[in-house]
């Protein structure tokens, strides 16, 4: 369970400035409501001063979403169109006293929107943006090259780990793994020849099994990658077993894991076992929930520690795109 600060709880459940901004002239829309994330900013700028006088928004997601969209309006109202191009995402979560390190894909989203709403006024095209099919970092959550870059340097991220958190990249059927690898650690070399990053901090590609740095974290926050310390705890001592009682272990950590899950009205089925990869299918309630990629985070981390040796768990409907 997360802990939210006051800010976070306050402007979740009495959002500042939600709605439709009539005469808005910019307006950015991230997200989609598929992928379980959608904002839609809308801001009003005086075209003699480029002060933004008003700001809405509109979003589909979690509570930090609310947070962190009606946070942005605040923050943006009374600023310049060049003041606003300073904004980070990390000003987000600190004007709401901090956000969870898994949550800050959501202060993330609302910078994209505040990104999109400028050149959208000012009728920019942001070059670096391209949702092409084959620009795509991430199908799944729409991350594109543009987005995962700014989420990299704007926030120094050196792990895979933190990618997801971030960006939510790599947070659902997991088959662009090898492409967040390859984008973070040729992007990592660039910050290291920029001066922006230590070259021991950086990301090198192929090694996601090594321990993770903590994620930057606003308010002091620490974020352990679980992933990682359960490969680094199941290199340390795994047990020899047989295919049949790998399968037999992951079939009874499943099923201890089941009541808890159902206890929210869902459900979890194993559907089949590929080597080091594991197919379960979520139904009910986590089928459609917006958290069933923590959720299967929390079935990897489950299955690690009771098997003692990495595991990647991976939904059944993914195997279509293997």
């Amino acid at each position: 369970m997360w802990n939210y600060t006051d800010k976070v709880k306050d402007y979740f459940f009495n959002p500042k400035n939600a709605g439709v901004l009539d005469g808005a002239n910019g307006v950015g829309e991230v997200g989609s409501i598929s992928c379980g994330d959608a904002l839609r900013l809308m801001i009003k700028v005086d075209p003699d001063t480029q002060v933004i006088t008003d700001a809405r928004f509109q979003t589909f997601g979690c509570g930090s979403a609310i947070a962190s969209s009606s946070a942005l309006t605040e923050i943006v109202i009374g600023k310049t169109i060049d003041e606003a191009r300073t904004i980070t995402n990390q000003d987000i979560a600190d004007f709401l006293g901090g956000l969870p390190p898994e949550k800050m894909h959501c202060s993330v989203m609302g910078h994209e929107a505040l990104i999109a709403a400028i050149a959208n006024f000012t009728g920019e095209e942001l070059a670096d943006d391209d949702h092409e099919e084959g620009a795509l970092i991430c199908k799944c959550f729409g991350v594109d090259e543009g987005m995962l870059d700014r989420a990299v340097r704007g926030n120094r991220l050196t792990t895979i780990e933190q990618v997801t958190a971030y960006t939510k990249a790599g947070g659902s059927c997991k088959t662009c793994f090898e492409k967040i690898e390859e984008k973070l650690a040729d992007i990592n070399a660039a910050m290291v020849a920029e001066g922006l990053l230590k070259a021991e901090e950086a990301y090198v590609y192929g090694g996601a099994a090594a321990a993770a740095a903590p994620a930057p974290a606003a308010s002091g926050l620490i974020q352990i990658s679980p992933l990682a310390e359960g490969a680094k705890k199941a290199q340390a001592a795994a047990p020899a077993m047989t295919n049949l009682q790998k399968i037999m272990v992951i079939q009874q950590a499943i099923e201890e894991l089941r009541p808890h899950l159902q206890a929210d009205g869902g459900d979890i089925e194993l559907v089949d076992v590929d080597g080091d990869s594991v197919f379960v299918k979520l139904v009910g309630a986590c089928a459609g929930c917006q958290m069933s990629a923590v959720t299967m985070q929390g079935v990897q981390q489950a299955l690690i520690d009771k098997i003692g040796r990495p595991l990647r768990v991976i939904p059944h409907e993914a195997r279509r795109f293997a």
